[in-house]
């Protein structure tokens, strides 16, 4: 009898898997969907139903398997792969695509985007559209934007209220020219160290702050070895979702369309559950470090004074481009 079972269950194995063989076969578009994000991250999550999404809508005629947590390598790989086709579909940081397309870089330029609005704003308008056209060169079409929330500072030496409290403090930063210059600008020490080595950093006092938003700082629990949280706002931490362009062109328009929608609720899903993970992630950590925000005043402060950075890069990022987003944004000039 337990043979018999035992049999019996192989044969529905079989056939379940000859079954998911035979739908991915029977689509007339097989794509990939990689990313370096663990799977109960917002985005991940976002990318799960834009794949669900893009396949019952389509009916069947379009499959997307998601590939989570760097499983074919670093955001550098997956562009790279991306590229050469090997991959379809990425959402990689737009810092990092800066490397591959450097006007891409405007998007790192601090307090650029002021709040969520704003960003919104400039992300999904005229503006935002001719960004992502700039990637056309690099065998990518960008769809749009979809993102970790805002980047925020954390420190031991004092609250960030105004530009001159970051002088001297060693920031920890990405290994980015444009976000060094940033820290340097502002007079502190920046210090370029690999994400996995922040905390001990922090800890040993290697480093005396760092920045990221705030899902990073309560994931790696930078909160436990740092006195204050400044809500900056300083910069939006956004991800370009990206398909190979080839595949993109080999779509008719009725998939196209069907794949754009899907990746505007992708892109929508990001954010919101990005922004109720913010909200719970303040409350838990209120009680274990200082946390404040910047007021109006400060931020024109701010503003004014990373105006030699956005000048450092205007030849990068070209002139035309950032008046637009300065006009879009409501920043003069």
């Amino acid at each position: 009898m337990s043979n018999k079972i035992t049999q019996f269950s192989l044969a529905i194995a079989i056939t379940a898997a000859s079954f998911g063989i035979t739908q991915a076969q029977a689509a007339e578009y097989n794509f990939t969907f990689a990313h370096v994000l663990i799977e109960d991250t917002p985005n991940a999550q976002a990318a799960l139903r834009f794949k669900e999404e893009v396949e019952e809508r389509s009916d069947g005629r379009v499959s997307i398997e998601v590939l989570p947590a760097a499983q074919v390598g670093g955001d550098v790989e997956i562009i790279e792969q991306i590229q050469m086709g090997l991959v379809d579909i990425g959402i990689p940081p737009t810092a990092t695509l800066g490397n591959f397309e450097p006007r891409m870089q405007i998007l790192d330029l601090p307090f650029l985007l002021s709040d969520y609005d704003t960003m919104v704003k400039v992300l999904d308008g005229e503006v935002g559209r001719e960004i992502l056209d700039t990637l056309e060169d690099d065998s990518m079409y960008g769809v749009n934007f979809w993102g970790a929330g805002f980047r925020h500072m954390t420190n031991n030496v004092r609250p960030i209220k105004t530009p001159a409290d970051l002088n001297d403090i060693r920031m920890r930063t990405m290994q980015a020219p444009i976000i060094i210059s940033t820290y340097e600008n502002f007079d502190a020490n920046a210090t370029a160290m690999a994400f996995t080595e922040v905390y001990n950093g922090l800890q040993q006092g290697v480093v005396e702050g760092q920045e990221n938003p705030l899902a990073n700082i309560y994931t790696m629990r930078f909160h436990e070895v740092q006195k204050y949280l400044s809500l900056t706002n300083h910069a939006y931490h956004a991800y370009a979702a990206v398909i190979n362009k080839s595949a993109w062109d080999s779509l008719p328009e009725d998939l196209k369309a069907v794949m754009i929608n899907a990746f505007n609720n992708g892109r929508d899903t990001s954010r919101e559950l990005t922004r109720q993970d913010e909200t719970k992630i303040l409350e838990q950590i209120s009680s274990e470090i200082e946390i404040n925000e910047i007021t109006d005043e400060a931020r024109a402060a701010f503003v004014e004074a990373s105006m030699p950075v956005h000048k450092e890069y205007e030849d990068i990022v070209t002139t035309d481009l950032l008046n637009k987003v300065y006009d879009t944004a409501g920043i003069e000039r």
